[in-house]
């Protein structure tokens, strides 16, 4: 299972020796270092931990969870997996060597937040009409009337929008840069800039 903790960097294009244009988007990339390893009969689905970066700010319980992989890891997150191999053990390291261009890969991310918003631009409701005595424009309008004397848990209406984690998938691998460390892929991908992306091999 191929699988990597990625920061985004932002997007370029590359230019093909027949023309064609291709947007990607850069991931730097650092070691990530396998945390822990869940198993089926101890946990009840296979998982890997993996955290990547540094930090020194960690509780002691933390301390004790990271001591058997000697890392202080700052971002952590745990990855599932169909069955484990000889390389998933604690303190092994997986690197963007795995990868290779052309290989096709899921991205999760989180997209970026943009606070509270209305109908209109987090459902894409029509607006009212603003003539003959429409007073009404970018109202939700009736959210219901009489029986059942509620609303119905998921109805669309005005509230959070974005900061929800999105994954995408059958991206291309459009190029691996180990001197700088970054791999690009094709296409958007969730979050801002410096946001956290998970890459892994699509399934």
């Amino acid at each position: 299972m191929k699988a990597l903790l990625t920061r985004k960097v932002g997007m370029t294009s590359t230019i093909a020796d027949d023309g064609v244009v291709t947007a990607i988007t850069l991931l730097s990339t650092s070691p990530c270092v396998i945390t822990q390893v869940k198993t089926n009969e101890v946990d009840g689905y296979t998982a890997i931990q993996v955290g990547t970066e540094s930090t020194k700010r960690l509780t002691k319980p933390q301390l004790g969870h990271f001591k058997a992989s000697k890392v202080t890891p700052r971002i952590i997150r745990e990855i599932r997996i169909e069955e484990l191999d000889e390389t998933h053990v604690v303190g092994g390291e997986l690197t963007a060597e795995s990868f290779a261009v052309g290989d096709l890969v899921t991205v999760t991310g989180t997209s970026k937040g943009k606070g509270w918003a209305g109908t209109i631009k987090r459902h894409n409701f029509h607006r009212g009409r603003k003539t003959h005595g429409g007073g009404s424009y970018r109202r939700p309008g009736s959210i219901g009337s009489m029986y059942p004397q509620k609303i119905f848990k998921g109805k669309k209406m005005a509230g959070q929008y974005g900061h929800d984690q999105v994954t995408v998938k059958n991206l291309k691998v459009a190029l691996i840069d180990m001197e700088l460390g970054v791999i690009g892929v094709t296409g958007a991908i969730p979050g801002p800039r410096k946001g956290i992306v998970q890459i892994r091999e699509a399934q």
